[in-house]
């Protein structure tokens, strides 16, 4: 269960300078915790560790990087019921979806494992004109260097593990600010690569203000920033970012398109959980459902009874579905934007109550797509249903958003999914699946507002890598 205190790392090794960080029960309030909080003088040593451990990690052989990898995937293997229902207590994550995260978390570093061994490179012919003759090439992947990285409440551990994972297999040390609601899943993996032999000063992971994190942003000595949050903090961060590499993993609206020749039985459950799995606290949560208007009725009814079943309660408990939000103020934003969408006309189907720090899973229809339950990110358990009559209308409606991250198409039609992959502004579209499904290989990342650059273990290597190539001359024939 949780300690009654943590200390944050700092070029490999644990460290209690104070308790200043509180850490609460999601649930009910409390206090459970207290975590070490770094001061900004703490964030710049462990910058400049992490500047002088690259040349190490560099060179570290691969083997050795692969080694530390399956360390964790047995460690946290080893631990997977405690680091669940550490994460129910800290996220207020219900405890099955809890289990999901630790079964995520040891994917990920279990595919950073095999793939730490894979990066190669390519032989470059340059002969295919006159002028490349007597000439070849060849590149291969080397490590950006010391990298920044934030993550943000609502996947504590796997969303960490999305950047410390990869960094690790590609050898680039890392100084890592967790969510100061939720810092104990990163000081966890914290703890564990400490029993690890990477070379000092490979990694740091400190709890701190976000302007104690300024450094992160704005240090040159570190050579790329990789930051998961809001679309706002995002793009401000960029652009203090100077000339070092950025990759943003933003916000998002996430869309489905239900056509008149899906699934209804299957769309309804997949959406169900789409929208209300963690409370709807997710950048791919479903938050529009634009479903054919011949099935549109239909599919409403089922929906609205599926919503209305699903359990509310303590995360702890086996059968809760719906937990709290992260904060009373985050529900209390939630809503106000239900109301607003309401006193401008919307209909309320289901839910729409608050108490506290939960919400009820909420169904708006007929929402004008100015109200910002329609336009914005809500990160919470509301979605807006609406009808459409044209296929292509629908993708119209879709793309109608600043966000652009996933997009969900139920559909038997093959000729429409491929217009659906061809015509969305999105990084991924999921065929009869929900926007909210990932699987920790796939390339993952948005387009528009929603961010650049992808993650997913391989694709989150090759962003912390840069390519080298090396010319060769050869002799004349």
């Amino acid at each position: 269960m949780l300690k009654e205190t943590y200390p944050f790392y700092v070029g490999n090794r644990p460290e209690q300078p104070n308790t200043d960080l509180e850490v609460r029960d999601k649930y009910s309030g409390e206090t459970v915790t207290r975590v070490a909080l770094a001061d900004q003088s703490t964030v710049d040593g462990a910058i400049g560790q992490a500047a002088d451990a690259v040349p190490t990690m560099r060179k570290l052989p691969a083997y050795q990087r692969q080694a530390a990898l399956r360390h964790c995937v047995d460690r946290f293997t080893e631990r997977y019921e405690d680091l669940a229902m550490a994460l129910s207590i800290e996220a207020g994550k219900p405890l099955q979806q809890s289990r999901g995260e630790v079964t995520r978390l040891i994917e990920t570093f279990k595919i950073a494992e095999e793939e730490s061994v894979r990066m190669g490179g390519e032989y470059l012919p340059m002969d295919r004109s006159q002028r490349g003759t007597n000439h070849s090439g060849i590149w291969r992947y080397v490590p950006v260097g010391a990298c920044g990285f934030i993550t943000p409440f609502n996947f504590p551990l796997n969303l960490a593990a999305h950047k410390v994972a990869p960094a690790i297999a590609a050898g680039c040390p890392f100084v890592l600010k967790p969510a100061s609601a939720t810092p104990i899943g990163a000081l966890v993996i914290g703890e564990t690569l400490a029993e690890t032999d990477l070379p000092p000063g490979a990694f740091s992971i400190l709890p701190c203000t976000r302007e104690g994190s300024n450094p992160l942003t704005e240090d040159e000595r570190l050579s790329m920033l990789s930051f998961t949050g809001s679309p706002d903090a995002g793009w401000d961060l960029k652009a203090r970012a100077g000339r070092k590499k950025v990759a943003l993993e933003l916000g998002g609206n996430a869309a489905c398109v239900v056509d008149e020749t899906a699934d209804l039985e299957d769309a309804v459950a997949r959406i169900n959980f789409g929208a209300f799995y963690q409370s709807g606290q997710s950048c791919v949560s479903v938050q529009r459902i634009l479903v054919q208007e011949k099935v549109y009725n239909e599919f409403t009814e089922k929906l609205v009874a599926s919503a209305r079943k699903l359990p509310m309660g303590d995360p702890r408990k086996e059968e809760t579905f719906i937990g709290p939000l992260i904060s009373e103020n985050a529900a209390r934003l939630i809503k106000g934007w239900v109301d607003e969408a309401l006193d401008n006309g919307a209909r309320l189907l289901c839910g729409g109550g608050r108490e506290g720090v939960m919400m009820e899973p909420t169904l708006l229809a007929d929402a004008s797509r100015e109200d910002k339950v329609c336009s914005e990110e809500i990160f919470g358990p509301v979605a807006v249903v609406s009808s459409f009559s044209d296929f292509d209308s629908a993708l119209d409606q879709v793309n109608d958003s600043a966000y652009g991250l996933q997009a969900g198409v139920f559909t038997r039609d093959l000729p429409r999914s491929y217009r659906a992959w061809n015509e969305l502004e999105v990084g991924a579209v999921l065929i009869n699946e929900v926007p909210a499904w990932r699987s920790d290989m796939m390339p993952y990342g948005g387009v528009k507002a929603s961010g650049l650059g992808r993650e997913g273990i391989r694709f989150a290597m090759q962003e912390l890598s840069e390519i080298r190539l090396m010319v060769i001359r050869g002799e004349e024939q």
